[in-house]
């Protein structure tokens, strides 16, 4: 299985891949992401509301949506053509904000399908966490899928066309929140690390910690040119491990976040797999909980 999993990723990253559907060829247009209203209660519930009719719209003509309606979930963005941002946690009162940043074949059809791999389970999985480490915490938690993820199956994924969609979407909202006095972190998992990446230099976020990464399309993390803290783990059973960590002619992602000359801070990611970060009772959730507290010398180091 490892051989047959190095043998997709070493096809993938050397772009022998055939590209499929709307994750193929030059990347699409992004539909605009809604930009943030005042971060105050009346704002926030009348924008609540508005994207809770979005979503039920559509949801008529798609039931795989009905989901997103949920009693309970609330939403400051949301487009059928595949964007959503959701709040989890209290906006309003929140002094810090973490943005879940997801990877590759995250669809609004699967914002929740995948359990905490999915942007939907993850987000809720990372504030229940913080909460139960401070449970007075002023955190919220955006799961943020404001770009065109790609497929895994694809070109797409092994060049950065969709990442710097990612990251011309991501700055406005990071802008945002910082003009509210908000600390913002951003955690990037898998493809996400790559939007993460190339947002790096032109958001003011206090931590950026990737899970799971291919690479950041920079070879140390002084590359990025940004103020904020550089995080990195890897899961023992991540097959990411078997990417090659490369960038040529444009293909690939570059040097590895974890390895020791990056220049991140490592932290433990435990046993899991790919999908596993943000599990329940696992130690890469408590320690994303960690980053997006502030709480960094709490964070367990893998070395």
């Amino acid at each position: 299985m490892k051989k047959r999993r190095a043998a997709l990723a070493a096809l993938a990253v050397g772009g022998i891949m055939l590209t499929t559907g709307a994750a193929g060829g030059r990347p699409s247009l992004s539909p605009p992401v809604q930009p943030l209203p005042a971060l105050t209660y009346r704002a926030l519930t009348a924008r609540y509301a508005a994207e809770r009719q979005a979503i039920e719209v559509a949801a008529r003509r798609d039931p795989r949506l009905t989901p997103l309606a949920a009693p309970g979930r609330t939403f400051v963005a949301f487009d059928p053509r595949g964007r959503a941002v959701e709040v989890v946690g209290d906006l309003a009162t929140a002094r810090r904000v973490a943005i879940l940043v997801p990877g590759s074949d995250t669809t609004l059809r699967g914002f929740d399908s995948r359990g905490t791999a999915s942007p939907g389970g993850g987000a809720r999985a990372v504030l229940a966490e913080a909460r139960r480490i401070d449970p007075h915490a002023r955190l919220a938690v955006l799961a943020w899928l404001g770009y065109g993820a790609p497929r895994t199956i694809s070109l797409d994924v092994a060049t950065t066309g969709r990442a710097d969609q990612g990251a011309r979407a991501l700055r406005p909202l990071v802008n945002t929140l910082n003009a509210h006095g908000v600390a913002v972190s951003l955690l990037c998992h898998s493809y996400g690390s790559v939007v993460c990446g190339r947002a790096a230099r032109h958001v003011d976020a206090t931590d950026i910690a990737v899970f799971g990464s291919p690479g950041m399309a920079v070879s140390s993390a002084a590359a990025l040119h940004t103020r904020a803290r550089v995080w990195a783990g890897r899961a023992s059973g991540d097959w990411m491990a078997y990417v090659p960590k490369v960038r040529v002619l444009g293909l690939g992602f570059g040097a590895d976040p974890t390895g020791r000359g990056f220049g991140a801070r490592v932290f433990a990611a435990g046993a899991g797999g790919h999908g596993d970060y943000l599990r329940t009772g696992g130690i890469a959730l408590r320690d994303l909980a960690l980053i997006a507290l502030g709480r960094y010398t709490e964070v367990s180091r893998a070395r």
